[in-house]
C-alpha cells in the first residue's frame, strides 16, 4: 500500500527529491516515486493522479513549478510542492508554487527541502 506518493518533473531533480526517498526509507513509509512533467507527460501525469491511492503527493518542481499546482487541481488530496533551485536560486520555483489560484490549494516547504516536505508529508498521514 503506498501512502505517500513522490511526483519529479525531470531526473534532474534526483539530488532533490533523494533527500525525500531518504525519509521516507528511514521511516519506513510505503511510498512511489514518478518521473512525471506536468509539460511533457500531462496525458500519462492525469491518469496517474486520478489512479494514485496515495494519501499525499510530494511535487518536486522547478523553473516554472507547474507540477505541484496541476496535480493538486486534479486531486482532493494534500499536496507539497517543494521548488528546486535550477534558476534564479529557486525563487522562480518557490514563487510558481506558493501562487497557486483560489481552490487551488499546495503546500510549500522551502526551496530544494525535500526532507522537510517528506516529514511534512508524515504529520499529515498520523493526523487522519
Amino acid at each position: 500500500m503506498v501512502l505517500i506518493s513522490i511526483l519529479a518533473g525531470s531526473k534532474s531533480d534526483e539530488g532533490v527529491y533523494q533527500k525525500a526517498v531518504d525519509v521516507l526509507n528511514k521511516e519506513d513509509i510505503p511510498f512511489e516515486l514518478k518521473i512525471l512533467s506536468a509539460h511533457r507527460n500531462p496525458i500519462e501525469l492525469d491518469e496517474y493522479v486520478k489512479n494514485s491511492k496515495a494519501n499525499v503527493f510530494i511535487c518536486v518542481a522547478g523553473l516554472s513549478a507547474a507540477l505541484p499546482g496541476v496535480v493538486a487541481s486534479k486531486t482532493q488530496k494534500p499536496v507539497i510542492g517543494v521548488p528546486v533551485s535550477a534558476k534564479l536560486g529557486g525563487l522562480d520555483a518557490l514563487l510558481s508554487i506558493v501562487q497557486m489560484p483560489p481552490g487551488v490549494p499546495v503546500a510549500c516547504v522551502g526551496i530544494d527541502s525535500a526532507k522537510n516536505a517528506a516529514l511534512l508529508a508524515i504529520r499529515i498521514l498520523k493526523a487522519k
